[in-house]
């Protein structure tokens, strides 16, 4: 029989699997294990603590875990119990003797966490948040530049307070047709999405899921830094914002300059410019003011005012400062998340469910702050803490205190990418990093500054934050195109950090 007479058949390879970087979780339960792993190889040691309970440097000395094989077993199992409650001793139940349980445990920012779930998903079932956004858009939509700044600005800002992120992905399909109408093109779109709300994460002035969480693992209040911070915050929004709107000016006069491109239809403006101007009404607004005092009551209850108008950080307290933490705050944003449920009149069934929603889909970020706490359980049960510290403390001895703070700014950017959950970084590294602000005569508050910068820079363009990666997805924009679009920002903005880092950790 001839070959031609056979029947042909075709044998598809295998196919394989797409590698996806783990989550948070995933990556943290790893880190979790190698802890616990090392912990039987590196040797017990601790620092004498002053009344602040801050390690006196020179005082390492060696000492024995006191633990058998049995109690670290118990310390790898209940880690995340442990890291939600605080409890450093098995034997005992008690905490570390140099923080307070509260602080130790992760359960006050759990909650909190939850709380803002709450908070932020029923003020986006109220509407009033993208109806605002729309109105901003369609009136500004004839004057381009202006449009840029605005949304850009109004995402930063919320980027700052509240870690706006992932809720910008539902922009897209508003933002891409004005861009396009205005004669840009779709990276304009991109850039203004991701960098305005990006840069307000990386500048994070009361961002709890950034600066609250970090401060917390710091033992920090989180109004601490809050001038550095919100001055980087102005000069970095102005450089991005002026960045996106260069390019934006020079693809409308040439459009062959565009990085991406033009998709069929691209250059058809009319149903961008015909669509009508979302409806605000007074409920509408009502829900934004709410939301805008809430904020602005949560910065003024955090801040120590008398440190942050003196400069002096031992500064008696002002007879007006709340000094709040996350107990309290948390109360705050359920209070107002029932608040602006009754000024948008939802309803009892539909504000209920909204709030446990919320509760749910920030369930995530919660359970990675418990758990990279629980790490920070193990290293401090085993006592290998002190040793990790001391170890680090060769490294950045006798480094200036400017030198020092660029050093954890780089030093957290591989970490930033390994764990792209903001929370569960800070978690995890604030209990080294801290202390060595102590050895270096530098502000915690200025560490905080630095790590968040690395977390937030490289959240700006690393491919394992759903951000960046579904952003240009959601715009049909291939992401070696937006690496080429953002990578003279990110080199200004490295430099930048540095700068402003260094200047804090010399004048604060």
């Amino acid at each position: 029989m001839s070959t031609t007479d056979t029947p042909q058949t075709t044998e598809q390879p295998p196919h394989k699997p797409k590698f996806t970087f783990p989550s948070a979780l995933t990556v943290l339960a790893i880190v979790t294990i190698a802890v616990w792993l090392l912990a039987f190889l590196i040797p017990s040691g601790l620092y004498d603590r002053n009344d602040a309970g801050a390690p006196i440097q020179g005082t390492y000395h060696r000492v024995d875990s006191g633990q058998s094989f049995v109690d670290r077993l118990n310390d790898l199992f209940l880690a995340p119990v442990n890291g939600l409650y605080g409890i450093q001793d098995q034997k005992t139940g008690q905490v570390g003797p140099d923080l307070a349980g509260e602080l130790y445990g992760s359960a006050g920012v759990f909650l909190f966490v939850l709380a803002i779930g709450a908070f932020i998903t029923v003020v986006f079932a109220t509407g009033a948040l993208d109806r605002g956004i729309g109105r901003l858009a369609h009136r500004l939509r004839e004057r381009g530049a202006l449009l840029i700044a605005g949304i850009m600005v109004v995402f930063s800002v919320l980027g700052t307070v509240e870690g706006f992120a992932e809720e910008t992905l539902g922009f897209y399909g508003l933002i891409v047709p004005l861009m396009l109408a205005l004669g840009y093109d779709r990276m304009v779109a991109v850039g203004t999405i991701i960098l305005g709300a990006g840069i307000g994460v990386l500048c994070s002035t009361v961002n709890p899921f950034a600066t609250g969480v970090a401060s917390s693992a710091a033992d920090i209040s989180l109004g601490d830094g809050i001038v550095l911070r919100f001055v980087m915050w102005v000069v970095l929004t102005a450089l991005t914002v002026a960045y996106v709107i260069r390019y934006a000016r020079r693809v409308q006069r040439n459009p062959e300059r565009s990085l991406t491109g033009f998709l069929p239809g691209d250059r058809d403006q009319d149903a961008a410019s015909e669509a009508e101007e979302p409806e605000l009404t007074g409920l509408h607004k009502a829900v934004l003011v709410t939301m805008g005092l809430v904020f602005a009551f949560m910065i003024f209850s955090v801040v120590p005012w008398a440190s942050a108008l003196t400069g002096d950080a031992d500064a008696k307290p002002y007879g007006f400062e709340l000094g709040w933490s996350f107990p309290q705050l948390a109360a705050l944003f359920l209070c107002a998340a029932v608040l602006i449920g009754l000024v948008a009149r939802l309803g009892e069934q539909k504000l209920s469910s909204m709030i446990i929603q919320g509760a749910a889909d920030f369930i995530s970020p919660a359970l990675v702050i418990v758990l990279a706490r629980g790490v920070t359980v193990i290293m401090n049960n085993s006592k290998i803490t002190d040793t990790v510290l001391h170890s680090i403390e060769g490294i950045v001895k006798g480094t200036s205190s400017g030198v020092f703070a660029i050093i954890v700014f780089v030093v957290n950017l591989p970490l930033a990418f390994l764990i792209p959950s903001t929370s569960g970084h800070a978690t995890l590294a604030m209990p080294i990093l801290a202390p060595l602000a102590d050895f270096a005569g530098v502000s915690r508050a200025v560490v905080v500054t630095a790590w968040q910068a690395a977390s937030g820079w490289m959240n700006l363009w690393v491919p394992t934050t759903a951000v960046t990666i579904g952003g240009v997805a959601l715009a049909k924009v291939g992401y070696d195109k937006y690496l080429r679009f953002v990578w003279p920002l990110l080199a200004l903005l490295f430099l930048m950090i540095c700068g402003f880092v260094a200047f804090g950790a010399v004048f604060t």
